[in-house]
Parts: C-alpha cells; structure tokens; sequence
C-alpha cells in the first residue's frame, strides 16, 4: 500500500529535503483480508489504459483483424452442427442446432480466452511489476474487462444469426446483462486464482489447455443441460458456466425455462470462488513481484 506522510524534522539523509516534504512508502498487505479496493478507482485511469492496450496489441499487424472475433465461434458452430446436430442428433430444446451451439460459444468463447489471458496477465507484465508501484489486482480485472471488446462484437453477430432464423427476443433479453456479469466475475475468480499461482509456479500455464478443454466438455455447449437428470441438476449448477450458457440461450431465443436450480448453484461457487481468489491473491501480492 502507497502510504504519504510528512516528517519535516527528520534528521541524517532526510534532512536535506526541503521543509514539507513527503515520504511515500509502499507496503505489503499485514492481513489476507486488507484488501485496499479504494486503490482500484484511483487507478482507474490505469485500469483503461491496459484494456486499451490489450485491445490493439490483440489485433496489431493481424491479416483479418477484429473478423477472428466472428470467424472462431461460426467455424466451430458449422462443425459442431454438422456432427452433434445432424449425425448424433443432440437435443436442442426446439431450437435450430446452428442457433443453440451458436448462443452457447459466443460467451463460452469470451469466457475461455478472457481466462487465459487473466492466467497469463502476470507474467507478461513482470517488467512493469518489478519496476513501478501500482495494485496488482488491476492486471487480472484489465484481462476480464478487454475481453468484453470482442464480446461485444461476437454478439451483435449472434443477435443478427438469431433475427435471419425468425427468432425474436422476448422481455427475458432485459436478463442477459446478468448472465454476462456472472461470467465476468467467474473469470475473475477463477483469473485470481491461476494468476497468482503461474506468477510462482511456471508449469500452471501448461494446465490451462486441459483445463479449458475439460471445461467445455463440462458445460452445455455443444448438448443441453437438460440431459442431466433432475436430482443432479444443482449439482451440474456447480460449474458456473453451465448457469451462464443456460442462461444466456433462454434469455436470447426466450425458448425454455430460466435455470433456476442451477443458476443459484453457479452464483453460489461464484461468490466463494472469487472472495477466496481475492483473498489469495492479496495474500501473495507481496511476493509475487520477487517471484514473477
């Protein structure tokens, strides 16, 4: 913490400073629950600059440029739809394969690379963070929050598929921004967690491909969540994302109903898994600049 106090009668080194002057001293955290959150608005302006920055280093000297937002979720759409949609003839609660798997891996897609890039925000900013003072916090959340850049872009396209196969958004379209903040904060969460743990042990970023993977296959991406029978369904709510995308695709197409159980079990780990992360994370904040 950046702390500013005056000790205008200091005497040795200090005294040649003039009258008045200030000492800025910066320490550590004394407790895992000094969180210091107020430095996070006074470095909103930082905040903004690094969004920005990920935002045009994501697509500098790229041949497509922001079109790789729209060309990743359609081709794995086509694919999926032609051999979950068409060959095994998964269920899609009465919709068009092509629309559910679409409604499913426009957040899905922000989600898995948003945590990515939160797991690996940390190291590739290890010059900075030996160098200056600033909350390291502000590194994970910049992660979380450039992503929505191509959410954002992802979506509109969504919203355009959706309108050429007749469907129209009802009053549930009004929800979205809660499901979208639901998979911010589950980056977030999860984001503290594995920043803090690549930052002091290298071979984390090696587990992040299989755990991506293993995640998709654990989410109602490519199949409904309905094929999971009743009395496991909060049990499935567990994995936050499942609420997300379940969420997502009722609040998009209004088809269905709103996933109750499960999307109070994925708010439920979300607010555990992110106090723990932000505790963690204060916690090794410390020494990570030693570390990195």
């Amino acid at each position: 913490m950046a702390s500013v106090t005056s000790n205008p009668s200091a005497t040795g080194p200090l005294a040649a400073r003039p009258p008045g002057s200030l000492t800025l001293r910066i320490e550590p955290p004394s407790t895992w629950f000094e969180l210091r959150m107020e430095e996070l608005w006074k470095y909103r302006e930082l905040l903004f600059f690094l969004v920005w920055r990920d935002v045009k280093v994501r697509y500098k000297q790229t041949a497509i440029g922001v079109a790789w937002v729209i060309v990743q979720p359609l081709l794995t759409m086509l694919v999926a739809t032609l051999f979950f949609g068409r060959l095994a003839k998964l269920p899609s609660q009465g919709l068009p394969y092509s629309v559910f798997c679409f409604a499913a891996l426009v957040p899905w897609t922000y989600f898995s690379t948003a945590l990515v890039a939160a797991t690996n925000v940390m190291v590739e900013n290890q010059r900075v963070i030996t160098k200056v003072y600033f909350p390291r916090l502000i590194l994970p959340v910049s992660a979380a929050l450039s992503g929505l850049v191509d959410f954002s872009i992802g979506f509109v396209v969504l919203l355009i598929f959706t309108f050429a196969h007749g469907i129209r958004p009802t009053w549930a379209l009004a929800l979205l921004p809660l499901f979208l903040l639901l998979a911010v904060f589950t980056v977030l969460g999860v984001g503290l967690w594995l920043s803090a743990l690549n930052a002091l042990y290298r071979d984390v970023k090696y587990l992040i491909p299989f755990i991506v993977q293993f995640w998709t296959l654990a989410s109602p991406v490519y199949y409904s969540s309905s094929m999971v029978p009743e009395r496991y369904r909060w049990l499935y709510g567990l994995n936050p994302m499942a609420g997300v995308i379940d969420g997502f695709r009722w609040a998009l197409t209004g088809t269905g109903h709103p996933p109750a159980a499960s999307l109070f079990a994925s708010v439920g780990i979300v607010i555990a898994v992110s106090l723990g992360g932000l505790l963690f994370f204060n916690h090794m904040e410390g020494s990570i600049a030693d570390r990195v």
